[in-house]
């Protein structure tokens, strides 16, 4: 925004600093007037002499203005100097440090975010200012090298499925006898694919904006509704699902939150034992929180893999099942949603062998009777 040229707040505190000063010096010069000269006889307040037969020596109030008025005007022409030079010099020294964060904020400006402040110096404003500036810039380095990578990332994911596309009807093409019945379900399956990753996109950039009213929802109904509907599919490969645990009550988005559970649970199926695999579901009610848990049976985890699943297109590829690749954002919506909810999300190996994924949430207030199905806390 254009704005009109003005004062420098230099100049504004060197002005300050002066005027100040010469405010003082006027005050002086008013206590001297009314504590010392006034008390002085003027020449016309003295008695004749030649009445009272006395000499009267000495200055008289006049003879004291007349000597003590120029010098007094001199003394203000001088500190009215010494104020303004003195005032220049000690605002330039103050705002050093703030001249500083200026000059960083303009290559932040223009893009630059790897320099920092680093104000040296006791603790005072300016340097809070800077500590303050210099972390927004590393939290923003870290967001924006986020999303450059994300971006990267999908923007191969989503050419893959095109480029299989692509490929397909090529050999269709050149091959105009190719059965059409065996086209036709390869492009659907890459077809769904696509389709799928674009809505984990879509749901990834919904949470991330915080884009939803909260709401009263109870994360253990939320497991079961998770687990009953992944029930098929744990079937399918040979997972058994177990869900215990209490009542809890939390506040956000009951779609988000389902789609959260949904992710954690088809998440501890997939990446599972080839056989008799399993998945625990458990949800427990602190003074100050609520907790999902998700466990589930697999090969042991390197804590350094176990750091990097929450990323975007990471599928942890030593342990996944062959016929279900998936698209990657499980895990990264799981954190999303948890971040957008103001919780934590914490991964951990487990010692024989799988994953712990326990989700903390801010509790809320129990409800009251009649909202929800009637059921004993402890399944």
């Amino acid at each position: 925004m254009d704005r009109a040229p003005g004062l420098s707040v230099r100049l504004k505190l060197t002005l300050s600093y002066a005027g100040f000063l010469m405010v003082a010096e006027f005050v002086l010069l008013a206590a001297v007037w009314v504590f010392l000269l006034r008390y002085v006889p003027n020449e016309s307040q003295l008695p004749d002499p030649a009445r009272i037969g006395v000499l009267l020596a000495g200055p008289t109030r006049d003879d004291l203005v007349r000597a003590f008025v120029p010098k007094a005007a001199w003394a203000l022409v001088f500190l009215l100097a010494f104020g303004l030079l003195g005032g220049w010099l000690l605002a330039g020294r103050m705002l050093a440090p703030l001249s500083r964060i200026t000059n960083a904020t303009r290559r932040a400006a223009r893009g630059s975010l790897s320099h920092r402040i680093e104000l040296e110096g006791r603790g005072d404003e300016f340097r809070e200012l800077a500590d303050t500036f210099d972390a927004m810039l590393a939290r923003l380095e870290t967001q924006v090298a986020e999303q450059q990578r994300f971006a990267a990332n999908a923007s191969h994911e989503l050419r893959t499925p095109l480029a299989i596309t692509q490929t397909l009807l090529d050999v269709a093409r050149n091959d105009p006898h190719r059965d059409s019945r065996e086209l036709d379900e390869r492009l659907r399956a890459v077809n769904g694919r696509a389709i799928a990753l674009t809505e984990a996109l879509l749901l990834l950039s919904r949470s991330d904006q915080r884009s939803f009213t909260p709401e009263p929802v109870d994360l253990s109904l939320l497991a079961e509704q998770a687990t009953e509907t992944l029930l098929p599919f744990a079937e399918r490969h040979g997972v058994t699902i177990s869900t215990s645990g209490d009542i809890t009550p939390t506040l956000g988005s009951n779609a988000l939150l389902l789609q959260l559970t949904t992710n954690l649970v088809h998440n501890a199926i997939v990446h599972n034992l080839q056989e008799h695999g399993t998945v625990q579901v458990h949800t427990s009610l602190r003074p100050e929180f609520v907790l999902l848990t998700v466990e589930n049976s697999g090969d042991r985890l390197t804590p350094q893999l176990v750091s990097t699943l929450t990323e975007p297109f990471q599928r942890g590829t030593e342990r996944i099942r062959g016929d279900h690749e998936g698209a990657g954002l499980g895990l990264a919506i799981v954190k999303s949603i948890t971040t957008a909810h103001d919780g934590t999300l914490t991964l951990s190996p487990r010692t024989a062998g799988g994953l712990s994924a326990q989700v903390r949430l801010p509790v809320a207030p129990m409800p009251g009777p009649g909202v929800g199905p009637d059921r004993d806390p402890h399944r």
